[in-house]
């Protein structure tokens, strides 16, 4: 009895597709890996750059500085303090005879933590306000067709490239008594110790500085929007304004929310402009003193209070951005894929 060979049945294409499959499970493992090895330098400086500093800074914040105590004169070290660190600043507290603690008298620095929470939110608010406005105002005209408009957009950012510290003596030399500004007002104004004249003139600084950055930003939201929708809008009869509201607002919207989104911390933690055009006071000695300008004045006093203030102002920030990012959408990732989805689809 003879026996036939049979030939097994040639492969079929979704006979490869198990190993096709395992063979790129395999690939991407590999990439994987080597993506963990290439960021994990990265992520081990950010810890030591970052990380470090924001653990010793709330360390150091639950223990006592250093000096004399009020019950037998004597210096002393320090030690734990749990939280009076925080008590100080948030309920005006400091230390009284016999360990007791007394509201903290006017003048001190634990007595103005509510007025620079103030002052710091009040710059934050106004200048960004501000800066939006004229923003929008200078991104729309830098995204027109001109002749010159290559050199109006350098025009532009020249306020913004300058340092702070040169924009602050500029305007202090602007805002002096007898300065461009009550020469040409014909006033009298103490632009730098009147307490709500320094408010004004440090808004109005920061506002001519930080603006390019705003319409810069605002610019770049601006120049995605396709051209074809404006003309479609014109034939249908659109105005001017309904153009604006209907399809620029709309379209610029998440790069505007971003452009606030990094205004409103880079503001919250000003500190230099008011520091030198005002010396961080004005008026009563606290009229533009921010949070960051009242870490500085209690650093020379005592660094653990400090610490405790700049944890402060750090979980401060840290909730507005929440806020911008949770409710307000300003996620720089997801608008980024927003935009790159719109573009697709066109």
């Amino acid at each position: 009895m003879s026996t036939q060979k049979v030939e097994a049945p040639p492969k079929t294409p979704t006979d490869k597709k198990p190993t096709l499959r395992a063979g790129a499970k395999k690939a991407r493992g590999r990439e994987a890996r080597w993506a963990i090895y290439l960021i994990a330098p990265t992520l081990v400086m950010l810890a030591i750059v970052i990380g470090y500093p924001v653990v010793s800074a709330i360390i150091m914040s639950f223990q006592k500085d250093a000096g004399l105590d009020p019950a037998t004169g004597l210096f002393v070290q320090g030690g734990f303090a749990g939280f009076q660190n925080y008590t100080h600043w948030l309920f005006q507290q400091c230390a009284g005879p016999n360990g007791t603690t007394i509201s903290c008298p006017p003048g001190s620095l634990g007595s103005q933590f509510w007025g620079a929470v103030f002052v710091t939110f009040f710059f934050t608010v106004t200048t960004v306000i501000l800066e939006t406005i004229l923003g929008i105002w200078f991104a729309l005209i830098m995204n027109r067709t001109f002749r010159g408009r290559g050199l109006v957009r350098a025009a532009i950012l020249v306020p913004w490239a300058i340092p702070t510290a040169v924009t602050a003596k500029l305007w202090f030399f602007i805002f002096s008594t007898a300065g461009i500004a009550n020469v040409m007002l014909n006033t009298q104004i103490l632009w730098t110790s009147d307490e709500w004249a320094s408010r004004f003139a440090v808004i109005i600084a920061d506002t001519w500085k930080t603006t390019p950055f705003m319409a810069l930003l605002i610019l770049a939201g601006l120049q995605i929007i396709p051209e074809e929708v404006y003309e479609a809008a014109k034939m249908d009869g659109a105005t001017t304004y309904q153009r604006f509201m209907r399809i620029t607002l709309p379209l610029v919207k998440p790069a505007l929310l971003v452009a606030i989104l990094f205004r409103t911390l880079d503001a919250l933690r000003i500190y230099d402009l008011p520091q030198i055009l005002t010396g961080g006071g004005g008026g009563t000695g606290n009229a533009t003193t921010t949070l960051s300008i009242l870490v500085v004045k209690q650093i020379r006093q005592g660094f653990n209070s400090a610490s405790a203030l700049s944890t402060i102002t750090f979980l401060i920030i840290f909730l507005v951005a929440f806020i911008f990012v949770r409710f307000l959408g300003a996620n720089v990732v997801r608008t980024t894929e927003n935009q790159q989805k719109g573009v697709k689809a066109e």
